[in-house]
């Protein structure tokens, strides 16, 4: 492991990092950055490291104990000041380290349940639903192309370790869904006005495929006419719908309990 110290904001290290930050560049090198130490750690115990690490030193010194298992994997450490990694963080209040890891497209199990996220926008939004199918053991997400980026650090912040958990994969043209159809899965879309009620609705013995629309149009009208059943929340009239990852969050939990 080899220390290195920069210590102006016009390195070509720095400079590079701090184009990550937006969507172009990620999509064209293929990584992302991930700022909050906790991700880092839980990532580390799952067995995934850090192409490339900054660090202030005065985190370093105080978290050396914590972060030991991520720094026996690194190459090299990049020693930063505070200055300069306040300049790079997408953070309000910077942790004091920052990640750079390759982004790795994970096959999905046409065993097992499919979430398919279509238009989800708010980054926020789609961050929870991710840590929610984590929590409630739906590991395949599929994201169409109409879907924020799901490396947005806002989204990273609300998925946490979830984005190195689950099997993600970008639904190009519709040929995901497709593939969905062909294994036979029964496919589930919300709908707010037409959707029928949770209760019972899930059987045991099937595979589900749950199509989650955009917070504010639900599902396209071409999937939800592919679904077998509309499915829907019903709550009092106080309200006229709830957030998409709070039904998300609603919806896992009931296929948790008919899973087998």
């Amino acid at each position: 492991m080899n220390i290195i110290e920069i210590e102006s904001k016009e390195n070509k290290k720095i400079k590079e990092l701090n184009k990550l930050k937006l969507k172009k560049y990620r999509q064209e090198r293929g990584e992302f950055i991930v700022e909050n130490w906790k991700i880092i750690l839980d990532a580390s115990a799952a067995k995934v490291y850090p192409k490339e690490l900054f660090v202030t030193k005065y985190f370093l010194d105080k978290n050396k104990k914590e972060l030991e298992n991520v720094l026996s994997n690194q190459e090299n450490i990049f020693l930063v000041g505070e200055n300069i990694l306040k300049k790079l963080s997408s953070l309000d209040s910077p942790q004091g380290i920052i990640a750079v890891y390759e982004k790795k497209e994970t096959a999905l199990d046409f065993t097992k349940d499919i979430i398919y996220l279509n238009g989800i926008n708010d980054p926020g939004n789609l961050g929870t639903i991710l840590r929610s199918a984590l929590a409630f053991g739906l590991k395949n997400v599929v994201l169409d192309e109409k879907c924020v980026d799901i490396y947005n650090s806002k989204n990273i912040q609300a998925a946490k370790d979830a984005i190195f958990k689950l099997n993600i994969a970008w639904d190009k043209e519709k040929e995901i869904f497709k593939k969905i159809k062909e294994n036979n899965y029964s496919i589930y879309a919300t709908n707010v006005e037409k959707g029928k009620s949770l209760k019972g609705i899930f059987k045991v013995l099937e595979k589900r495929c749950i199509i989650l629309g955009s917070e504010s149009q639900g599902a396209d009208l071409e999937l939800e006419k592919e679904a077998n059943k509309l499915i829907n929340i019903k709550t009092t009239s106080e309200i006229e719908s709830l957030n998409v990852a709070i039904s998300a969050g609603i919806i896992f939990y009931e296929l948790f309990g008919n899973s087998e």
